[in-house]
């Protein structure tokens, strides 16, 4: 699978966020090399791991920069974040707690649920965070 590039389609037109996403974006290309490399089970465990964190963190960024600016979409987009960690997280569960392999599915999975969200709800948020910042 080829890596997800960033350019302008990904960008909400917020930078502290376009800056997450860009780290996003390399962790999510670090772990498909790890899977094309065949690096071992523990190395993409502990990467997606690293990916699950950093947009953990990274949610919380956005959900505290909704409520400073007052985002009607506060409890909406929260709530989407909860269901793509969780999600994402089954995943974790689904790979790491059994002897299947990383397989293609699971990468095309977390490459749409990284930038289908960018695309439609960080784009929506990115367009209100233009005009009240």
């Amino acid at each position: 699978m080829k890596d997800l590039v960033w350019d302008n389609l990904l960008s909400v037109g917020v930078a502290e966020i376009d800056e997450d996403h860009r780290k996003l974006i390399h962790i999510f290309n670090i772990l498909n090399h790890a899977i094309t490399d065949g690096e071992s089970k523990e190395y993409l465990a502990a990467t997606l791991e690293e990916l699950i964190n950093c947009t953990v963190w990274h949610f919380s960024h956005e959900e505290r920069l909704m409520l400073k600016h007052r985002s009607q979409e506060y409890e909406e987009h929260k709530a989407e974040h909860q269901e793509l960690i969780q999600s994402t997280r089954e995943l974790q569960q689904q790979i790491v707690g059994s002897d299947k392999p990383f397989a293609d599915e699971h990468i095309q999975f977390l490459e749409r649920w990284l930038t289908v969200h960018i695309l439609t709800a960080d784009g929506r948020l990115g367009s209100y965070l233009a005009h009240v910042m």
